[in-house]
């Protein structure tokens, strides 16, 4: 008893396979251009949150070399001290902020020259994230 059995496709077969290929391969192409979408949304949001962290840090460097030039010229500078600045504990202390984020500055003086004690970023969360 040696019976033979062989599957016979009809001619519908292969459209079917090349129906579900090209289907496949559509959902395939759309699910990379979402992703490369969301992807280049996300590098641009970074690029400006790397951007308004430079420009705080610019705006602190400059108050810093503002301040550098008062205690190097003036023994007494305390009192020429710029508006949003103070003298905390001997610490020149000031805040840079762009509404979301916050760089707390301070500086010692030490010999004629300011240091860094505190050059801290705290950042809000923003609801749209």
């Amino acid at each position: 008893m040696n019976r033979r059995s062989s599957i016979q496709f009809g001619p519908g077969a292969s459209s079917l396979i090349l129906i579900f290929v090209v289907l496949s391969m559509s959902i395939l192409g759309m699910l990379a251009l979402i992703n490369g979408r969301s992807d280049f949304q996300l590098s641009r949001r970074s690029a400006q949150v790397i951007e308004a962290v430079y420009q705080l840090n610019e705006r602190a460097e400059l108050r810093r070399a503002e301040l550098d030039a008062l205690v190097r010229d003036h023994a007494d500078y305390a009192d020429l001290l710029p508006e949003g600045v103070t003298l905390e504990d001997g610490a020149l202390c000031w805040a840079e902020e762009d509404g979301l984020r916050t760089l707390d500055c301070a500086l010692s003086v030490q010999d004629g020259r300011t240091v860094w004690l505190r050059h801290d970023m705290m950042a809000e969360t923003e609801d749209d994230w």
